[in-house]
């Protein structure tokens, strides 16, 4: 792309005698990055589109071709297409669910166009079909969450109770869900007094996680103690349908309590209020990061496979400060105003 526009932008010059060299000069610089994104689903996928339209923009060197999926794959595997042959310099891709990407990966790599993963994973049979990956750890966060919940039922008298729980989960298939679930999955296990009541996606939104959690209140309202929220959204949703039903959020025994991810502000803010009594970081700013990869592959450096953000941990109080998940403490900081004034997103 850039060799076509190079070539374009010299006749012009030669008609308008400008110096070859310097049209050159000021077009090579470009970096041209088409990035699919899966949609605008929540809080967070806003803050990740701006993290990425912010950094990649013309006053820092790029040209971004930016692709609203609409939460469909098969729009994604269309704008690959588009990019491969708009001749992009590298492809961005915040996928729908992990599978199905085999084919498209292949024809950008055939193509000599590096893909740089971001948030959710792709299962390919071949990793050679990616340059890199960053995002988050889903299960960890997972983990995180369920040995916060353990700890504070601990701290609060309630660790040989029976504890009846709800899992309201994202887009089924996306690597967050996957990760989230089976951190959930794992604590629930683990526990003979802990029962899973329901299990069902709310798809990462407000509004089906307030359909989500109506239904199933209507069904065992009088008997949940814990709400899981696979992200901020749903959890917005659910705290809307629960106090609609009559029953009452937080932490104390007699309420719902509601944990979430994500800690968008919007999201903290209600975990500050006591509503969300736990709310796991999934980081959104990968604009940098993905930059950061791009600048090592201009350089022609090598660059990691995979990269993990780090991310912590909020709780609407101090009765839990630290978990501790396969022998590596993790902190748990109770919320402050201060440090939601403080935050990016």
């Amino acid at each position: 792309m850039k060799k076509k526009m190079v070539t374009a932008l010299l006749a012009v010059s030669m008609l308008a005698g400008l110096s070859a060299v310097n049209v050159m000069a000021a077009d090579d610089d470009t970096i041209t990055v088409g990035f699919s994104q899966v949609g605008a689903e929540s809080d967070w996928r806003t803050a990740n589109t701006e993290s990425m339209k912010s950094t990649f923009s013309e006053d820092n060197g790029y040209e971004l071709i930016f692709d609203d999926a609409q939460q469909k794959q098969e729009n994604q595997l269309t704008a690959i297409r588009n990019f491969i042959q708009q001749e992009v310099d590298y492809i961005v891709l915040a996928p729908v669910t992990e599978t199905g990407w085999d084919t498209v990966l292949q024809e950008a790599k055939d193509a000599g166009i590096p893909v740089i993963i971001v948030d959710r994973m792709v299962d390919v049979s071949d990793d050679s079909l990616y340059t890199a990956w960053v995002g988050s750890n889903f299960k960890l966060e997972g983990q995180k969450a369920m040995a916060w919940l353990d700890a504070y039922l601990e701290a609060k008298g309630r660790g040989d109770e029976e504890i009846n729980l709800v899992d309201i989960q994202g887009t089924i298939g996306a690597s967050a869900q996957i990760g989230r679930t089976e951190g959930f999955d794992e604590a629930v296990e683990a526990h003979d007094n802990w029962t899973t009541l329901a299990q069902q996606s709310g798809e990462f939104t407000q509004a089906k996680g307030q359909e989500v959690m109506e239904s199933i209140l209507k069904q065992s309202g009088d008997d949940i103690d814990v709400v899981y929220c696979e992200n901020d959204n749903e959890a917005f949703g659910a705290i809307d349908a629960i106090k609609a039903a009559g029953y009452e959020v937080g932490g104390e025994e007699g309420q719902i309590l509601v944990m979430s991810f994500d800690t968008t502000n919007a999201g903290l803010t209600q975990t500050l209020s006591g509503e969300i009594t736990c709310d796991t970081e999934c980081n959104p700013l990968h604009g940098p990061r993905v930059e950061e990869i791009i600048q090592k592959l201009e350089a022609g450096e090598d660059v990691d496979k995979q990269a993990f953000v780090d991310e912590v941990a909020f709780a609407s109080d101090d009765t839990v400060t630290k978990v501790t998940i396969d022998g590596t403490d993790y902190d748990i900081t109770p919320i402050t105003q201060e440090i939601i004034d403080g935050r990016a997103y």
